[in-house]
């Protein structure tokens, strides 16, 4: 069965936004997936931009009808953010063919809810319509998937998202009594950062965009810049990565705090994938994956970092630093979406014998 894949192509931002995605495409390419891409031609707000990106959409998608043959398998990767000019009377066409669809699942936004919409309701209703297997993130969002009816033979775990780098062997991580947040640091949408420096005794190193200049007055924060998705591995280099979302530094309450009880944050890709071991909420999804590979330490609030570090032995940091090296090698590698995409290839191929 020949394997092609749905790429969209859209501007690269110094967060990993899109660093998910563009690894997928990368590791389904690995397996054979030839890229049709699907592409935003401007970002501009304009009238003029908005109907160059339909127009844009419009071809592309009518090129993807024709270029994916009868009984193919195609991988898509949801949600599609935007509106696309003919997208799901195409994807309804190329379906008709006799093509098995692979869904890969980033997020599901009304589990995450304050993004949730009539768009994304549709675009989630088409996608399992259409798909013959569903890629999620974890065992938890499984159990979501399978209480919505969908059937648990066509659901796969993904388990974690990769983080594609080169690896640096000889990079030594120090322990040092602090904890490191990459990413999107707006205070607004992500509250708890506003609440660091009331962290006793504890270090917080700050990487990503958004930085909100009042941090510079805490005493145990610093501010390092942001970097591009390919360079913030190298920076990260002592102490713990936090997996940590929501308002407050006293468990992660919010929507967007909840929304970790289901999904990978690409932020433990990160830290694991750079050899940080992490600290995570212990009511997240992903924390029972922290617990079963030995990559970390799981709390109930931020502020039990302190003491968790002071009582922190020679022996469990060396433990935790041994534990990273053999995962993120796997996810350096993109082991995780690779060995997902072949039990979705699997369960496709045993249906058409």
């Amino acid at each position: 069965m020949e394997k092609l894949q749905i790429v969209e192509v859209t501007e690269q931002l110094n967060h990993a936004g899109t660093k998910a995605t563009a690894d997928i495409a990368v590791i389904a390419e690995r397996l054979g997936f030839k890229r049709v891409n699907v592409k935003m031609d401007t970002v501009v707000e304009s009238t003029i931009g908005k109907v160059r990106r339909q127009i844009g959409y419009y071809r592309d998608w009518k090129n993807a009808e024709q270029v994916i043959p009868n009984g193919a398998i195609l991988l898509l990767q949801h949600p599609f953010h935007y509106k696309q000019l003919t997208r799901d009377m195409t994807l309804r066409k190329i379906k008709s063919k006799g093509v098995k669809i692979i869904s890969i699942v980033h997020d599901v936004e009304e589990l995450r809810a304050f993004r949730f919409n009539e768009y994304y309701r549709h675009e989630f209703d088409v996608m399992i319509e259409l798909a013959d297997v569903i890629i999620v993130h974890n065992d938890v969002m499984k159990k979501w998937f399978i209480k919505k009816g969908i059937d648990e033979k066509k659901i796969i775990s993904l388990g974690i998202f990769d983080y594609l780098q080169e690896i640096n062997l000889d990079k030594d991580i120090q322990f040092e009594k602090s904890i490191t947040i990459a990413g999107n640091l707006d205070t607004t949408k992500c509250g708890y950062i506003a609440q660091l420096g009331k962290i006793k005794n504890v270090r917080v190193n700050l990487y990503g965009p958004n930085f909100n200049e009042n941090l510079k007055k805490c005493k145990n924060i610093v501010y390092h810049g942001s970097f591009p998705v390919d360079e913030i591995p190298e920076k990260l280099n002592k102490g713990f990565g936090l997996v940590w979302d929501g308002e407050s530094i006293d468990g992660c309450k919010g929507d967007s705090g909840q929304y970790l009880k289901y999904n990978n944050p690409h932020k433990l890709s990160l830290y694991l994938s750079s050899g940080l071991p992490v600290i995570i909420w212990k009511e997240a999804a992903e924390a029972k994956f922290v617990d079963k590979y030995g990559v970390g330490i799981l709390i109930d609030c931020v502020t039990d970092v302190a003491e968790r570090l002071n009582n922190l032995t020679n022996k469990e940091w060396e433990s935790f630093i041994s534990n990273v090296n053999l995962i993120k090698k796997k996810l350096a590698n993109g082991f995780f979406a690779h060995n997902a995409i072949n039990k979705a290839i699997d369960i496709i191929s045993k249906e058409n014998l």
